[in-house]
């Protein structure tokens, strides 16, 4: 199954201040905040959902496709991700912004206060993805991830006018966007990728109860942290996957990256719903112990130790089985 991605490509830059941001907030005087936080280090790190989630799916044996816009500063982290095994042929590369750049400070309670420059990333509206498609062979299904959102509503538009099967996952420009612009962007959608509080945003803004979201959208799958993730079939199914027990969490950035990645690699090898779900939330535990988005190693040994450990040996060997390429 071929897969592509679409979505911000960024340079992160995280930060951890050892106290809680909470302890410096005046409730009553926020309309005058000026904070800074001395923060401990700093690690310049490879990130971008898009990127990030290609760069699961790769580790994951899979072949990818990349669509995004970047600056001529990409060509250390277009190397990167093609020796991991990404296809970097659809990237759009601007003559005159930078790769977007994502500033993100973490607190001892795992609290961000984050800051994003789009930069090359507002020209994703400038790919079209029919010549993209024909390169490379075609694909199964295409992820829309959060980025420039003129270049989401282009690719949802253009994937339902031209019959590819998409996947949506606005997440972060949510908050950003109104209702028209998320209809525009979960209609029609084969999968709708949401945390807990964006599936109520969702609802709030589009006005659609999680019902008639439901009749839009073929299958939402809705993460709850520590909780794990809900799937919510077509057919009113609902299956619940505990997240894995255990984890000692060392920075929570690209955490729901790796899910997507690792539910989306599922697919690619025809996994049902739940082991996509139990494999998306083992490459998270990854992901989650480690600083960075795309710092993590896998081995396959591992990853089915974890998998047997928290899901059992049915779900381990299904995963076993059907990854033959990891």
């Amino acid at each position: 199954m071929k897969i592509a991605v679409s979505g911000s490509i960024a340079n992160d830059h995280l930060m951890t201040f050892a106290g809680r941001f909470s302890d410096s907030l005046v409730v009553d005087q926020l309309d005058k905040i000026s904070l800074s936080f001395l923060v401990e280090d700093l690690e310049v790190r490879r990130g971008g959902c898009g990127a990030n989630i290609a760069f699961g799916l790769a580790a994951l044996g899979e072949e990818p496709v990349l669509i995004g816009a970047v600056g001529e500063d990409f060509d250390d982290y277009r190397s990167w991700l093609e020796r991991h095994g990404v296809d970097c042929s659809g990237v759009h590369v601007s003559e005159s912004k930078h790769t977007a750049r994502f500033v993100c400070t973490t607190d001892a309670s795992q609290a961000q206060i984050a800051t994003f420059y789009a930069g090359a990333m507002a020209e994703a509206r400038e790919i079209e993805l029919k010549p993209i498609h024909d390169r490379v062979g075609g694909w199964d299904i295409v992820l829309i991830g959060p980025d420039d959102p003129e270049g989401m509503v282009r690719h949802t538009e253009e994937s339902r006018a031209r019959g590819y099967r998409f996947a949506a996952d606005p997440s972060q420009q949510l908050a950003f966007a109104d209702g028209a612009l998320i209809r525009n962007l979960i209609d029609g959608a084969a999968y709708l990728f949401s945390n807990e509080y964006e599936a109520a945003l969702t609802e709030k803004k589009t006005g659609w109860s999680a019902a008639e979201i439901q009749e839009r959208v073929g299958t939402r799958v809705v993460t709850r942290g520590a909780e794990g993730v809900s799937i919510y079939e077509a057919d009113g199914t609902v299956v619940d996957v505990p997240a894995l027990a255990g984890i000692t969490a060392v920075d929570p950035t690209g955490v729901g990256d790796a899910f997507r990645a690792g539910f989306l690699a599922g697919l690619g090898v025809d996994l049902p719903h739940e082991q996509c779900a139990q494999l998306g939330c083992t490459l998270a535990a990854s992901v989650v112990e480690t600083t960075g988005t795309q710092e993590y190693r896998l081995d396959r040994a591992g990853l089915l130790a974890r998998l047997r450990a928290q899901y059992g040996d049915s779900a381990a060997s299904i995963v076993d089985d059907r990854l033959p390429r990891f």
